[in-house]
């Protein structure tokens, strides 16, 4: 061949080459569509339910009218259609500093909310206990929702309240928020048990009799441990990153997410600013004046990179603690992008299935684990009637 037809063919081929390059990024967004409609998302910790309680105190829907676009929240129904949304733990969350009777109420109309708003728009909202629930609602178009109880304060050191919690939907509770409890230490508070008092051991315990996941966000290394030696079932993480990647005490360690590896549970990688970025985790802790840094998607899938690296890809899910957060990661600002992210994923080599794993089917598993593990100890144990008192001498 002449040295210019030569010269010519390969310029071709280098034309068509990065035309497909192209072709392929812009598709990734496309891919990933497809992949949620295959696949039930189900995101670990949505506030939405305290974000309308803020809005109203009454918590009238009407104030939050989500059938329609709500600019002032990042969670919606056009919004959640277009993240691709299968299933959702909705948090009945309640501050720390709301203890005894008064969390317990307000636990309890937390979780009104839940029920409420499954009934205000049945065709988009469908109460799930099970996760043939979710697979169910997802199959039918609707998104499976599920209640988790953010702090144990919840149940007022009573396992009867555990129970009841359970009986109305609650399907995993937090184990601490931000505070510790008589009966286990928190991440952000200064350590006193070293981990879980034995009064702990046993709400873990009567946890797994009921099904109910045990959720270590927020909770102390030392108690992550604690949990994961006594619980029987595999556990969750419904909103934290890699410590490796953000140095941040709610973040989790590298042995424990060995550990979460060895015992089956699953770490939903969340999207707060400050557990993604150490850049934003520094300047939020120094407090300092002039324009914040921001932490990035990119950064988000660098935490799902290194927990695939240090536990392995059954053990990923997504949490973004949404309307819980008063700062957004760059390109994942509200309940919509959520297939942004799944592009990323794409780009970085993950293949569809990896993707189907931590989108959904990692905590499928988890649940069904814990379903036959409750199934088999309510054969051999009674509801427990243990106190904190006769436990813990307290």
């Amino acid at each position: 061949m002449p040295r210019y037809l030569l010269s010519l063919a390969l310029v071709g081929v280098a034309i068509m080459t990065v035309g497909s390059q192209t072709w392929a990024q812009s598709d990734y967004l496309a891919r990933a569509r497809a992949l949620h409609k295959q696949t039930p998302l189900i995101d670990g910790h949505n506030d939405y339910p305290w974000a309308l309680r803020g809005l109203d105190p009454g918590r009238d829907f009407s104030k939050a009218e989500i059938s329609k676009p709500v600019p002032s929240l990042m969670t919606d129904i056009p919004r959640l259609r277009q993240g691709g949304l299968g299933g959702q733990f909705w948090s009945v969350y309640v501050p720390a500093t709301m203890q005894g009777k008064e969390a317990v109420r307000a636990t309890l109309e937390q979780i009104d909310i839940v029920h409420r708003m499954t009934k205000r728009w049945p065709e988009t909202f469908e109460m799930a206990y099970t996760a043939a629930d979710v697979e169910r609602s997802f199959k039918a178009g609707r998104i499976g929702s599920l209640i988790g109880m953010e702090g144990g304060h919840s149940i007022d050191n009573s396992l009867a309240s555990l129970r009841m919690f359970y009986a109305l939907g609650a399907r995993y509770m937090t184990i601490t928020h931000s505070a510790n409890l008589a009966w286990a230490d928190a991440s952000t508070d200064t350590a006193v048990l070293g981990g879980l008092s034995k009064f702990g051991e046993e709400v873990i315990r009567e946890m797994n009799r009921l099904g109910m996941l045990v959720d270590l966000s927020h909770v102390s290394a030392e108690t992550m441990a604690d949990a994961l030696r006594v619980s029987e079932a595999p556990v969750i993480f419904s909103h934290s990153s890699a410590r490796a990647i953000c140095n941040v005490a709610r973040n989790v360690p590298d042995d424990i997410l060995q550990l979460t590896a060895r015992n089956g549970g699953v770490v939903m990688v969340t999207f707060v600013p400050g557990f993604i970025s150490q850049a934003v985790a520094d300047h939020d802790a120094r407090k300092a004046d002039g324009p914040a840094p921001r932490a990035t998607l990119s950064q988000v899938a660098d935490h799902i990179d290194h927990i695939r690296k240090v536990a392995g890809i059954d053990h990923l899910g997504l949490g973004g603690d949404f309307d819980g957060i008063t700062q957004v990661v760059a390109g994942l600002e509200d309940v919509s992008k959520y297939p942004d992210l799944t592009a990323e994923l794409l780009k970085r080599g993950y293949t569809d299935g990896d993707i189907k794993k931590v989108l959904g089917l990692n905590v499928l598993r988890v649940m069904k684990q814990a379903e036959k593990v409750a199934a088999g100890l309510q054969k051999t144990r009674q509801p427990s009637t243990a106190t904190i008192e006769q436990l813990d001498g307290k």
